[in-house]
């Protein structure tokens, strides 16, 4: 339960996240970002440390994995994680899909990496380019259609309940996410002739084929409030400080039952001296944490790009004592942070596919 109570105990900094004075600063917490917390001030590096067993934190790089679509038009992407209320997966198709799908199993969101080409919907086309969101809501009939020659990565969440915008917060409804900047799709009508036309229906691990004598495109108006869209991060109004670099909750994108997508992205650098520039060590206690590392750097270091980072909760993570000590030592040399880095949290423990832990594993 939350609590109007603190305590402070030992040697601990006059304000949080700022003026350490050598020591480590850790926060272990429960509910994400909004639950009791307690800030503990270390010795020594938490991250530190060796691990084995299946219970530790994964990493790999989108071109060391190979889904089925890369090679195969008829191909599936490759899954990462799942739990109960979600699914992480890999597509890097590189051919036009050869039947339309339905994933009748939840909503998809479709985070592009990498590529440039059209999601035919029933609802009309969602042309996309790296750093677009597309979702796919349950049981929408679509079309991937990849531009030939262009390599493409995209990072897909699955979720059985449906995703929703945030609710509006002290800041109004247009910050950090201003929906008036969505593009919503207009009905395009296909008169292809078949002879037949077949849509394949998906449920997690379940499939079927549904065989039409019509294009499943046939739609000439729509409207409501359900549809699919896009959304680029370039459109995301950044929130940030300058004394304390903020938790990553006010960072938030969309969210479904169990999971919120947050996007990490460019902004200016905290500014007061003696402040934390960097993600503070911490042990989320109720949620697994996924990162996709899409481009950028950070004060000066090169992020990987296509980098999938999967922390389990109760572990502890977070950049080392040696990008913390460089970004100190550097703070009058950088006035911005450039990363682009997705992030997920789920609420239930994500389990790991043994090939993408072994791949984890080889590279260590």
């Amino acid at each position: 339960m939350e609590s109007f109570v603190q305590f402070r105990k030992g040697e601990t900094p006059h304000h949080v996240h700022r003026d350490l004075d050598g020591l480590k600063d850790e926060e272990l917490g429960r509910y994400g970002f909004v639950g009791r917390q307690a800030q503990l001030y270390r010795e020594n590096d938490p991250t530190a440390y060796t691990a084995e067993g299946d219970i530790s934190l994964t990493d790999v790089l989108v071109e060391d994995l190979e889904p089925t679509d890369l090679t195969d038009a008829s191909g599936r992407p490759l899954e990462l994680f799942r739990n109960a209320d979600v699914r992480f997966l890999l597509s890097r198709r590189t051919e036009p899909m050869p039947f339309f799908a339905r994933n009748v199993g939840g909503d998809e969101l479709f985070f592009v990496h990498r590529g440039t080409g059209i999601f035919e919907t029933e609802f009309g086309p969602i042309p996309y380019e790296p750093g677009d969101w597309v979702l796919l809501p349950k049981a929408v009939t679509y079309r991937h259609v990849p531009e030939a020659g262009a390599e493409q990565a995209f990072l897909i969440i699955e979720a059985v309940e449906e995703f929703r915008v945030p609710e509006p917060g002290i800041l109004g409804r247009h910050f950090p996410f201003d929906s008036s900047c969505m593009f919503v799709p207009e009905p395009e009508v296909h008169t292809e002739g078949g002879p037949t036309w077949q849509v394949r229906l998906t449920r997690r691990d379940e499939t079927s084929v549904l065989t039409y004598q019509h294009h499943p495109f046939d739609v000439r108006g729509w409207k409501g409030d359900y549809f699919p869209f896009k959304y680029n991060i370039r459109d995301y109004n950044v929130i940030y400080s300058e004394s304390v670099h903020l938790p990553p909750t006010n960072q938030l994108f969309l969210q479904a039952e169990g999971v919120v997508v947050l996007n990490f992205l460019p902004r200016p650098a905290e500014s007061r001296e003696g402040t934390e520039r960097l993600p503070w060590y911490h042990r989320n206690a109720d949620y697994d944490e996924v990162a996709l590392f899409h481009s950028g750097d950070l004060f000066g270091v090169q992020m990987p790009p296509g980098l999938l980072s999967h922390a389990p909760q109760g572990i502890h993570h977070g950049p080392p004592e040696r990008a913390r000590a460089r970004a100190r030592r550097k703070f009058a040399e950088y006035d911005r942070v450039n990363w682009s880095v997705m992030s997920i949290d789920c609420r239930k423990p994500l389990t790991v596919n043994p090939e993408i832990r072994r791949i984890s594993q080889e590279q260590a």
